[in-house]
């Protein structure tokens, strides 16, 4: 089972693309849990996250995330803006399993 999660300002940008996501997943036979939450909920759900993706819109979060998750090699990036604003669930389902793979 793969645990992703979507990070924007509130969590509410991103439930939309988790839906996407978990429909591409389901596609592909892929197990996966994926969910959307606000900056401030992050620290609830990290224990169990596989890879961490930031909306274009926290991208100033970035670095921050990268620095108090080195120990818990998680990797961390932020979704591609073309496909976060076409809501491409299988392009950034796509990306957060290669960052997985890492």
């Amino acid at each position: 089972m793969k645990n992703i999660l979507l990070v924007c300002s509130a969590g509410m940008s991103t439930s939309l693309l988790v839906s996407k996501m978990q429909k591409a997943a389901d596609e592909k036979g892929i197990e996966c849990n994926i969910q959307a939450v606000g900056e401030s909920e992050v620290k609830d759900y990290i224990d169990n996250a596989d890879v961490l993706l930031l909306g274009p819109q926290v991208r100033f979060l970035l670095t921050k995330f990268k620095k108090s998750l080195v120990d818990k090699n998680i990797e961390v990036e932020v979704i591609n803006t073309v496909h976060y604003g076409t809501m491409n669930g299988e392009k950034v389902l796509e990306r957060a399993l290669e960052l997985i793979k890492k």
